[in-house]
């Protein structure tokens, strides 16, 4: 398993879901360090279901390891932070930079209107 502090930018992990009891997939943002607090990581909420208009899917070729089971929607308006290794259950796999970067592109639109 990679250490909370070694996660970065792409990553996909299964973390705790800010909205139910059930973990979820996640897509690692940013993992800022801060003195008194360690590492956090920013991240976006990835689902099954493709139900907005706006999520983004993922193909096969947005992968750098293997793809999620299912077929994938990031949620970039859906954000949560982590605070502590105990809300990461595993590593699952990692999204290739141009597409990790074209999510950022649309979250920022979402904070920016």
């Amino acid at each position: 398993m990679t250490a909370f502090d070694e996660l970065k930018r792409g990553d996909i992990i299964w973390g705790t879901d800010p909205l139910s009891d059930k973990g979820r997939p996640m897509l690692v943002l940013g993992t800022p360090q801060f003195p008194n607090h360690g590492v956090q990581l920013i991240t976006v909420l990835i689902s099954t279901k493709a139900y907005h208009e706006e999520s983004l899917t993922l193909r096969d070729d947005d992968y750098e390891g293997d793809p999620l089971g299912e077929q994938s929607h990031v949620l970039p308006w859906s954000l949560a932070t982590l605070n502590s290794a105990t809300e990461v259950e595993l590593h699952m796999t990692s999204l290739i930079e141009e597409r990790t970067e074209d999510i950022v592109t649309q979250l920022i639109g979402y904070i920016s209107s």
